[in-house]
């Protein structure tokens, strides 16, 4: 596919069609998992700690949850020490998984390092079926180890009376541990396929392993507050990142660029230099500067709002859409849980506002709210730039979920209170018009824009634009993303802030003295 490194000198990336064959031969895939598979079994170092973490683990986080569940009893608590269950089950599908990922993490690294990689790329087999075949074989053991423990767990916890799960739990568990393996394994290969050494991917495998230990964690506390059905989103999550990694993988792997990667590097100076092309030129010039970014024109502030801008929001149109739908998703989502979770109408009461109170203040000009904190313009728009570049930083990591959660988040608060005081017969038309329209004319869409372009720098990493590098693609996202954070997202919060400090309390006084 396309190469994913900086190399310091440009040169025009053949589409992968045009070189490799990306047909899949399920006969070439067997033969190659089945010869990974057997070189894994043959390797004492491997299997020996995985089958005593498959077989002594399980035992252990018996004992323990043993122990718990009879210090609890004494105070009365047998409620949470059966909540130790389900997150037994979960942390015993989750070691032997974890120590399993050195398989997936020499996958090809590996075979670098035993100077076989060029044999198994001589072979007819596609790219494709080279890397299906050889992330089947680093599937099969970590996901044996864990559904063998997890078995051996429930044995256990049967043996000693200690079972109290339900079939649907079970059931969940065993898919998020599945998910999650899918997931780990799907990234080591990745991993795999762009190093250069063992030590390398095993020094990477700390940014695969350390964050699925902390969604380990949040399901651990779902579990204890018996919240199991939160755990069908959180498996939807991890669904949808590893069919998202899987499609990096495949459209990142190329045989010939592993072969000609001689050492990892990361050439500053030529990513710098696309930086500065890609911040000068309107987007239909982004093609022809990657290859020869010093004819950048210089540039000029006018010709970005004319003529860049308009252009990027057309060619963006798709990102911006998805952000309107997370706006609009977010508030039918927020009324849904509010009526679901049966919230109590007196909670919002705005028909015994203080207006008197508000007027009081807003004539001593002290802006803010009896029900809130007092706030300025400065402090709303540092809050609103800082959400937004945060989540254009953790964006690539998180393939553009952060972004997305950003926009939601809000609007599930807004639709929530709104719900609140529709089912409590308040004109929540009202609250709408008072509270949220007058300054979210303006800082709606500028939030909707800024992390629309957030998001895009995560979709890069799935899918750059044709004849852009993975590294190229996210170098150009994050140039729009800063462009668009500078020249439209600053001033529209800026004045959004303003709005929101002197006229939204005005526009409240007046519809609900």
């Amino acid at each position: 596919m396309r190469e994913t490194s900086l190399s310091a000198t440009p040169v025009e990336t053949p589409r992968a069609d045009v070189y490799v064959e990306r047909t899949l031969s399920p006969a070439l895939v067997w033969t190659l998992a089945r010869r990974e598979l057997r070189d894994s079994l043959r390797d004492w170092r491997i299997l020996i700690p995985i089958g005593l973490l498959t077989l002594v683990f399980p035992f252990i986080m018996l004992l323990i949850g043993a122990v718990l569940f009879d210090f609890l009893e004494q105070y009365g608590a047998t409620i949470i020490g059966e909540q130790m269950v389900p997150f037994g089950l979960l942390t015993v599908g989750f070691f032997p998984m974890s120590f399993s990922l050195v398989i997936a993490l020499e996958t090809f690294v590996g075979e670098r390092e035993r100077n076989s990689l060029e044999a198994l790329f001589s072979t007819p087999a596609s790219d494709l079926d080279l890397y299906v075949g050889k992330l089947i074989a680093s599937l099969v053991l970590p996901l044996v180890a864990s559904w063998f423990g997890m078995v051996v767990y429930i044995l256990a916890m049967i043996r000693a009376d200690m079972w109290a799960l339900d079939g649907t739990t079970l059931a969940m568990i065993w898919m998020l541990n599945t998910a999650e393996g899918v997931l780990m394994v799907s990234a080591a290969v990745i991993v795999s396929s762009h190093t250069t050494s063992v030590r390398a991917a095993n020094l990477l495998a700390s940014f695969i392993i350390v964050p699925v230990a902390l969604l380990l964690q949040v399901e651990g506390l779902i579990l204890f507050w018996n919240k199991t059905g939160a755990l069908w989103w959180l498996f939807l999550g991890v669904l949808v990142l590893t069919v998202a990694l899987l499609r990096v993988g495949i459209r990142s792997f190329n045989r010939e660029h592993i072969l000609a990667r001689e050492i990892d590097f990361l050439n500053l100076e030529r990513a710098w230099t696309l930086i500065k092309a890609f911040w000068c030129a309107p987007p239909d010039e982004a093609p022809r500067l990657r290859q020869v970014p010093e004819e950048a024109p210089p540039f000029r502030l006018r010709r970005f709002y004319t003529q860049a801008l308009p252009a990027m929001l057309r060619r963006d149109w798709l990102a911006l859409a998805v952000g309107s739908l997370l706006v609009v998703g977010g508030f039918v989502l927020g009324w849904y849980l509010a009526r679901a979770w049966h919230i109590p109408p007196q909670i919002l009461a705005l028909d015994r506002l203080d207006v008197n109170r508000l007027q009081a203040q807003l004539q001593a000009n002290q802006t803010g709210l009896a029900m809130l904190p007092r706030f300025s313009a400065r402090a709303i728009l540092v809050h609103n730039m800082r959400v937004v570049l945060i989540s254009g930083v953790l964006s690539p990591f998180t393939v553009g979920v952060v972004p997305a959660l950003s926009i939601l988040a809000p609007f599930v608060l807004i639709g929530g209170m709104t719900s609140v005081l529709a089912a409590g017969g308040q004109d929540w038309v009202r609250f709408l018009v008072a509270f949220i329209l007058p300054h979210g004319v303006v800082e709606i869409p500028a939030v909707v824009i800024g992390l629309a372009y957030a998001i895009r720098i995560g979709a890069m990493i799935l899918g750059p634009p044709r004849d852009f590098s993975v590294s190229e693609g996210v170098l150009l996202a994050i140039t729009d993303f800063l462009r668009v954070l500078l020249f439209v997202v600053l001033p529209l919060l800026a004045l959004a802030a303003v709005l929101e400090v002197f006229v939204t309390p005005r526009i409240i006084v007046a519809l609900y003295g």
